[in-house]
């Protein structure tokens, strides 16, 4: 089972961040499927099937993005339904009075958020959107070495708590063992 798969069933938040980065990453190789097959394929240790199947998934990936015109920026319809559904699930559980929890770990994160959407001068993406936005681009920072203040830390760990709360959450509507109202 490839990542996507296994990280799709078991924490949907996780997915969200690793598919946007595997559209960065084609991106970063010019959309080309050779490209991504000599740097991150090829030497997986994945059988030959597995490496045919692996890059036959990032050529459909590839496709996807020129017809929905994001070779350049932007996310997949598909990787945008999972947004959706995560913020329907995520009013839903506001909306709630037995998942006092989860509105706990939101209000702790809110400031944040709302801090966060004033310096990106954004206020038409949705919270959920922004918490996102946030976590991926912290992890960018990190990846290229960059600083990250004890703000942006502090920030990073409540919205966090929130959103894996939010994760396990949606595996559980998934399953049908979710309480609401």
């Amino acid at each position: 089972m490839f990542v996507q798969k296994e990280l799709r069933e078991k924490n949907i938040a996780e997915y969200l961040l690793y598919m946007w980065q595997v559209e960065d990453m084609i991106r970063a190789a010019g959309l080309d499927s050779d490209r991504l097959y000599d740097a991150v394929i090829k030497g997986s240790g994945r059988s030959e099937e597995e490496r045919r199947e692996w890059k036959q998934w990032y050529e459909d990936l590839i496709e996807m993005m020129r017809a929905e015109g994001k070779t350049q920026s932007g996310h997949l319809q598909i990787n945008e339904n999972v947004l959706i559904l995560l913020e329907d699930l995520h009013q839903r559980l506001l909306d709630s009075h037995k998942q006092p929890e989860y509105r706990d770990l939101y209000y702790k994160a809110l400031p944040f958020i709302v801090e966060f959407r004033a310096k990106n001068h954004n206020t038409e993406n949705g919270e959920l959107r922004d918490c996102f936005n946030m976590l991926y681009g912290v992890w960018l920072l990190k990846v290229q070495g960059k600083p990250v203040s004890a703000a942006t830390e502090q920030a990073v760990k409540a919205v966090s708590a929130c959103i894996g709360k939010l994760s396990v959450l949606y595996r559980q509507d998934k399953e049908g063992t979710l309480e609401l109202d």
